[in-house]
């Protein structure tokens, strides 16, 4: 039995579950999301406050999608209790981050200004302090999707091995390298 897929999933007060076949909609404070159970062995319920997700036969296919559903479900509820938060740091001489609503401008170092629009869903606040790193922060209810924008942000200007510099994320490290003078 899959250790994640068995564990039972906790509703918390203020969030409604919905299971229609094989469509799970969650409804929170901070906003709603779906999935759809997409595997035709993998079934979730509802009983006494908790979703439980099952399987229908010990195969390996069955057994892969079972703990997979069973995590999205959970990253659902609690998306939509208590929300998501990323936080980016610009490290680099003359690295800037500002945002007005949900357009997002970022000077990394390049003859132009690197401009991004994030989904309505990600809340985003920027923060520049002296002797500090600029921090971006973004802030949704889908996990899939901030992670997938952070990545995005992120991938403007990777962190390089040699200086550091770039954009990573807050308490990242990053394997530094030595450079040409330690080779000798």
């Amino acid at each position: 039995m899959s250790r994640i897929g068995k564990l039972p999933i906790e509703i918390p007060a203020g969030v409604e579950v919905n299971i229609k076949g094989n469509l799970v909609e969650v409804k929170g404070p901070k906003g709603q999301l779906s999935q759809e159970i997409a595997s035709s062995g993998i079934s979730a319920k509802i009983e006494d406050g908790q979703v439980l997700v099952s399987r229908a036969t010990e195969q390996k296919r069955h057994k892969a999608m079972h703990g997979l559903y069973r995590q999205l479900i959970a990253n659902m509820i609690e998306g939509v209790s208590q929300g998501y938060k990323v936080e980016l740091e610009l490290h680099g001489v003359g690295y800037r981050a500002s945002n007005k609503g949900q357009l997002l401008e970022l000077a990394l170092g390049y003859s132009h200004p690197v401009m991004f629009y994030l989904p309505e869903e990600v809340s985003v606040t920027t923060e520049t302090k002296k002797g500090t790193a600029p921090l971006v922060t973004l802030e949704s209810f889908d996990k899939q999707l901030i992670g997938q924008v952070a990545a995005k942000i992120r991938s403007f200007r990777k962190p390089e091995p040699y200086k550091g510099k770039g954009v990573r994320f807050k308490g990242e490290q990053i394997r530094r390298k030595a450079g040409k003078t330690a080779a000798k």
